[in-house]
C-alpha cells in the first residue's frame, strides 16, 4: 500500500476496507490511529486536519492492511482492556474477552473471605487473576500456566499494574503446584474441539491452539481440572470453569460425579450457561 500524505479525516474514511472483517470499522480505524499517533480519541476530532508524517503513515497503513486480513485488533496494539486494566498482550496467549469478566464477578461473588487464597490455572496474560488482586488486595492468588512466554507476559502485567498479590508460576496444571489448599481455583481452559468449524473464523485463527483447543470434544482439560482441583482445595472450597456455551450439562455431569457438591451454572454476557462451579 502506497503511503500518501493524508490528514486524520481521510483515513478514517478508509473504513470501507475493513467492511465483512469487523463488525466495527470505524472505531477500529479510530484505535490503530490513537496508537500510532500515540493520542487519546479526543485528539482525532479536535484535529481532525492533522496529517500524518511519512513514518506515522507508514506504520499506520501496515497495521490497516493486517486488520484487513483479519489480525485482531489486540494484537496489532499489543493492549487490551479487561476489568478496567490495561494489559500487554501478544500472540503467545488469548486475547482476554469481555465474557470472561462474568467469571471475575462469579469468583468475587462465591468467597467472601478477606484473605483467600486462589489459583488461577492457564492464566495467559493474567487477566483473571490480575482482576481478582485488583478488587481483593488482601487475596494471595497463584497464576500458572504451561507456557513460559505467557508466564512471562503474565508477570510483566502483574508488575506494570503493581500487584504483589499475585505470584506467576510455570506450571503444566497443577503439576508443579507445591501441596497447599485454596479457598477458589478458577480456569478458563482450552474448550474447543479440533473440529469445530469456528477455529477458521474470526479472531481465534490468529490466537494460539494450545490455549483454544482439547480432546474428548473439548472436554479434556477440563476433566484433568476436576480430577486433581480436589486435592487442592479447602473444605468447603470452590472450583469455578469458563467452558463452552454448550457444555454446561457434561462439565457439571463431571463435577457431580467427581464429588463436587451444590454444582451450578452462571451465564454470559448473552445469557448463554457459560461457568460451571462446584464445591469440595
Amino acid at each position: 500500500m502506497p503511503v500518501e500524505k493524508a490528514s486524520i479525516a481521510e483515513l478514517l474514511r478508509l473504513a470501507s476496507m475493513l467492511e465483512g472483517v469487523s463488525d466495527s470499522p470505524r472505531l477500529d480505524l479510530e484505535v490503530l490511529l490513537c496508537h500510532v499517533l500515540d493520542k487519546p480519541r479526543s485528539y482525532l476530532f479536535t484535529w481532525p486536519e492533522k496529517a500524518l508524517d511519512a513514518t506515522s503513515s507508514q506504520q499506520f497503513y501496515n497495521l490497516l492492511k493486517r486488520r484487513a486480513e483479519g489480525e485482531p485488533i489486540a494484537y496489532l496494539t499489543g493492549e487490551k482492556e479487561f476489568w478496567s486494566l490495561p494489559l500487554v498482550v501478544n500472540k503467545a496467549t488469548l486475547i482476554p474477552r469481555p465474557d470472561t469478566e462474568v467469571l471475575v464477578e462469579t469468583a468475587l461473588s462465591v468467597i467472601d473471605k478477606p484473605d483467600a487464597r486462589v489459583l488461577d490455572l492457564g492464566t495467559g496474560t493474567g487477566a483473571i487473576a490480575l482482576a481478582l488482586a485488583s478488587e481483593r488486595s488482601g487475596w494471595q492468588i497463584m497464576a500458572v500456566d504451561i507456557v513460559p512466554e505467557a508466564v512471562a507476559l503474565a508477570e510483566a502485567n502483574r508488575q506494570r499494574l503493581g500487584l504483589n498479590n499475585v505470584n506467576v508460576i510455570l506450571s503444566n496444571w497443577l503439576e508443579s503446584v507445591a501441596p497447599q489448599a485454596f479457598d477458589l481455583i478458577v480456569t478458563n481452559p482450552p474448550y474447543i474441539d479440533v473440529n469445530d468449524q469456528h477455529l477458521t473464523e474470526g479472531d481465534v485463527r490468529f490466537e494460539p491452539e494450545s490455549a483454544l483447543v482439547s480432546g474428548d470434544k473439548g472436554l479434556a482439560d477440563i476433566r484433568i481440572i476436576i480430577a486433581e482441583a480436589k486435592c487442592y482445595l479447602e473444605q468447603g472450597g470452590c472450583l469455578l470453569i469458563e467452558h463452552g456455551y454448550q457444555q454446561a450439562g457434561a462439565v457439571c455431569h463431571v463435577l457431580r460425579n467427581a464429588g463436587y457438591r451444590q454444582v451450578s451454572t452462571r451465564q454470559d454476557l448473552a445469557g448463554r450457561e457459560r461457568l460451571s462451579l462446584g464445591y469440595f
